[in-house]
């Protein structure tokens, strides 16, 4: 079963005075939604969200978050991990009149046949979405003098447009297998994570596409700080929460 979002909210007091708002402002109208979710739409759950900015990713347990810094010590990536399967999600800017996973499914799937993987077109519990194989480089071993060599990996893409964003997960490891029925334990968590993850779009104007920042929570941030110092230099291994 598909899963859209929820009508977005328009204004209604032009039409009061029978003003029409004007087509180029006016956001595409979007199903119910089961999650994932617009900020303005989130539920009263009562579930622990992590803050990472632009994604507030539910708190589940048995559950770990690694988050990905660049040299700049900005966060890139966001992963969740449940066993020996991971979830890394990332949100983009998209534009008011429709959605873009119609678009970067096909560019992953370009992408990945290029390199020497294979992704194909699916249905899946939040609509379509791509599974198959990517290339990966592992990284080194200990006592390794040349370089990785890249190897197939299972992979599953899911993607959901919301209002002027898009978010995209990538499933690895056992929850990357197709499944029918109920999904394995590991899938079904990582599945429910990403069903939970509350979307912060904010208002300033992006490129379509553009990813939207993340952050580091408050006390992951001081940690990172606090490692940087005692180390005496701006780098450091990127943070768990």
């Amino acid at each position: 079963m598909p899963f859209g979002r929820r009508r977005n909210r328009i204004d209604r007091s032009l039409r009061e005075r029978g003003v029409p708002p004007e087509p180029q402002v006016r956001e595409r109208e979007v199903a119910a939604t089961s999650g994932p979710w617009d900020v303005a739409d989130a539920p009263q759950d009562g579930l622990a969200r992590i803050d990472l900015g632009a994604i507030r990713l539910p708190a589940l347990p048995g559950m770990d978050l690694r988050v990905e810094l660049s040299a700049q010590q900005k966060v890139i990536a966001a992963t969740l991990r449940a066993g020996e399967s991971t979830l890394q999600v990332s949100a983009f800017a998209a534009p008011r009149a429709g959605g873009i996973w119609d678009g970067v499914r096909e560019d992953l799937a370009t992408s990945a046949s290029g390199q020497g993987g294979s992704l194909e077109e699916v249905e899946g519990p939040f609509g379509p979405e791509l599974a198959g194989t990517i290339m990966a480089t592992p990284p080194p071993q200990p006592g390794q003098t040349t370089p990785p060599r890249p190897v197939r990996r299972p992979a599953r893409f899911l993607g959901v447009d919301g209002p002027r964003w898009f978010l995209r997960g990538m499933l690895s490891g056992p929850a990357a297998a197709p499944y029918e029925g109920d999904p394995p334990p590991e899938t079904a968590a990582l599945e429910a994570a990403f069903r939970g993850i509350v979307v912060v779009r904010g208002t300033e104007p992006m490129p379509v596409r553009e990813q939207l920042p993340l952050t580091l929570p408050p006390q992951a941030a001081a940690q990172l700080a606090a490692r940087q110092q005692a180390a005496g230099r701006p780098g450091g291994p990127a943070p768990q929460a």
